[in-house]
């Protein structure tokens, strides 16, 4: 058997200013064939979970391109051709194949293709021809699209919502894929659209129970897989939204009926099944009427896994106003304000301007004398299986309050942002996280409580307040419905 894995994949926020040509993926992450690391990232998981079954079952393995982009904005037509057409020729060169697995993400836009992994994947499957199987894991807050189901043979999505599964999940597909192409199985894919969004999250109830019980219906009566793609909503694209997938075993009845039962469910739930989300006086009040510290406040509307900065200073502001409570907020992205501090040294007390630079949503700069309280060549930091770089980076302190500045955009997924810099969080009554949930495996085990927060931007928080032009209609909660 003969089996080529790749990975192309980015998040794309339609609505972000910060657009990605091809220096963002080879800055973030671009392997040449066989160059992938023993860990993973969020999107490479079919790396690993390839090279896995390989040496367990013994087949030829290929391996192509793995390359990622952190997200942003829309990105540049000749940096998605050109990353797309070297697997491809990839793909042409391994010919035959019996099996090709692509670690995507799901919601990647570039100039001219709404749908980069549905083009992608119809592009391999005239390469290879019905015969082949092609499986693909996707980022559950992907598009689901038309494209990527007629053409592929096994769609798994990410469960867990902070992201602490995308490894498993490569697993799960590069296994049923191979089962498929061994004859074992024959994965046939059904989709409910609801027409809306349910973004919820698995760190809480409903969605708690909801993915335990999912977990335990795969592999039974007929019903090989199920996934919940739960759509991206800062992207003005055809296919946004949450669909249900589930993937039963040769061609039935049961697979339909249970991913309208599962998504009639979810779309019951109030507000989606999402947590409630505070303004920063509410936030701030609520975190001293908790006891314990440090409470962790999570920016989500500030987060760079959506697309945008994550120089926002809403929280620096609200903080300062509050300078008698011990408080620390990071990673936030300011290079130019990393290198003034790198080059004063620790300890330098210096006049700093710092964030509210990408748009005029990220909020008016801070002007503070500053005191330096570490630098970093290179801030790593751990995401599950993965290490993530948050780049050159400082701590700063104005009176109680620390902040951490980065030069690369990535959510702060670990309180080691924080201690490797020298900020003890046990210290602090309120910690600001630039993230939408994928800190909370590592925080919730330090923190007193978890509140998200609704800052009002820049991310897209409320799709009713935005203007969509290709979206299908009608759609919950921008029309009625029926």
């Amino acid at each position: 058997m003969r089996v080529f894995v790749a990975s192309l994949a980015t998040e794309t926020n339609t609505f972000s200013p910060l657009y990605v040509d091809r220096s963002a993926f080879e800055g973030a992450l671009y392997c040449p064939p066989g160059t992938h690391p023993e860990t993973p990232t969020l999107c490479s998981g079919p790396m690993i979970a390839a090279r896995e079954a390989a040496k367990r079952d013994g087949f030829t393995l290929i391996e192509g391109t793995a390359t990622w982009a952190e997200p942003a904005g829309p990105v540049a037509r000749q940096a998605y051709e050109s990353l797309r057409d070297e697997i491809l020729d990839q793909i042409r060169a391994a010919m035959p194949l019996d099996v090709v697995l692509f670690g995507l993400h799901g919601a990647m836009v570039a100039v001219g293709y709404d749908d980069c992994e549905g083009d992608l994947m119809v592009c391999a499957r005239k390469i290879v021809g019905p015969g082949c199987v092609i499986g693909a894991e996707l980022d559950m807050h992907c598009h689901l699209s038309d494209q990527m189901v007629q053409s592929g043979d096994v769609i798994v999505a990410f469960k867990e919502f902070p992201h602490t599964d995308f490894l498993a999940r490569a697993r799960d597909m590069t296994d049923l894929c191979l089962r498929a192409a061994r004859g074992e199985v024959k994965p046939v894919m059904h989709v409910f659209d609801t027409r809306s969004l349910c973004a919820f999250m698995t760190s809480r109830e409903p969605g708690r129970s909801f993915v335990d019980r999912l977990l335990a219906m795969e592999g039974k009566d007929g019903i090989l897989s199920i996934s919940i793609a739960h759509g991206f909503s800062a992207a003005d694209v055809y296919d946004m939204g949450t669909k249900v997938l589930v993937i039963s075993d040769g061609p039935s009845d049961k697979g339909p009926a249970l991913a309208e039962t599962l998504a009639q469910e979810i779309m019951g739930w109030p507000g989606g099944g999402s947590a409630p989300h505070l303004k920063p006086d509410e936030a701030i009040a609520a975190a001293l009427a908790i006891a314990g510290q440090p409470v962790v406040l999570a920016d989500r509307w500030d987060n760079p896994g959506g697309g945008v900065a994550g120089d926002a200073t809403v929280m620096v502001t609200a903080l300062l106003a509050h300078p008698e409570i011990p408080s620390a907020i990071g990673a936030m992205w300011d290079p130019i304000a990393v290198s003034f501090c790198r080059a004063a040294g620790p300890g330098a007390e210096i006049d700093l301007r710092f964030c509210g630079k990408a748009a005029s949503t990220s909020g008016p700069p801070i002007d503070a004398k500053v005191t330096v309280r570490a630098v970093s060549d290179d801030l790593i930091i751990p995401f599950e299986q993965s290490l993530v770089s948050l780049g050159p980076a400082a701590a700063v302190s104005v009176g109680n309050l620390d902040v951490v500045l980065s030069s690369t955009r990535a959510q702060t997924f670990s309180p080691e942002a924080f201690s490797k810099l020298g900020i003890d969080l046990s210290q602090k009554k309120i910690v600001v996280v630039k993230s939408s949930n994928h800190f909370h495996a590592a925080f919730h085990p330090v923190a007193a409580e978890i509140l998200y927060l609704n800052t009002g931007g820049p991310f897209p928080y409320d799709i009713r307040k935005q203007t969509f032009t290709k979206l299908r209609r009608p759609f919950a909660p921008l029309d009625s419905q029926p």
